[in-house]
């Protein structure tokens, strides 16, 4: 009976990180330079690999996109289906599921990481998601490198870091009061 509390939890848990991810890519603004809009998913995406376990982190993701395959509109802008994966910003969604494998190794064995290893397992899960977006983008739209970084990861850069400071406030905050309440020992069983 015990062994069926985790399988539970990870379950709900993943089925929220899925539902806040979609919200915050409601949270868009399209850029009218760019195919990619500006959005607030990347949060939820990060969240979702600091709070979870590698495994539920990245059947997580894996829902989500599935679920955006299959139309539900839970992409940006209400949007969903197959050519929100196959068109240009479809590497960016993709590169969630590298992002969040990242994170998950990196604070791997830390209840409570700290502001600064955060950050700092942030910032290469932002990179892997321009890397594997700018690529698609540059494939598809037929961009230099030089073109795929201005149009595809130069605007982004400061908001985004923004998002990894709110992320690492955010989850702190989060694994805190998960703690006090004891909690915190489900996210990891």
């Amino acid at each position: 009976m015990t062994n069926s509390l985790p399988a539970t939890a990870h379950l709900t848990l993943s089925a929220f990180f899925v539902a806040l991810i979609a919200v915050l890519a409601q949270i868009a603004v399209p850029l009218p330079f760019s195919p990619v809009p500006f959005t607030g998913q990347v949060i939820g995406v990060f969240l979702t690999g600091i709070m979870l376990p590698k495994r539920a982190a990245l059947l997580t993701i894996l829902t989500y996109l599935l679920i955006g395959a299959a139309g539900m509109p839970v992409f940006s802008l209400a949007r969903g289906g197959l050519y929100m994966l196959t068109g240009p910003s479809g590497g960016y969604l993709f590169g969630f599921i590298p992002a969040v494998l990242v994170l998950s190794l990196l604070l791997k064995d830390q209840a409570q990481p700290s502001l600064p290893k955060l950050i700092a397992a942030m910032l290469p899960a932002l990179g892997l998601i321009y890397l594997v977006g700018s690529l698609q983008l540059g494939l598809l739209m037929q961009l230099s490198i030089k073109q795929s970084l201005l149009v595809g990861v130069a605007p982004f850069i400061v908001f985004d870091l923004a998002k990894v400071l709110i992320t690492a406030l955010l989850s702190r905050q989060i694994k805190k009061s998960l703690h006090a309440g004891r909690l915190d020992q489900i996210l990891h069983q």
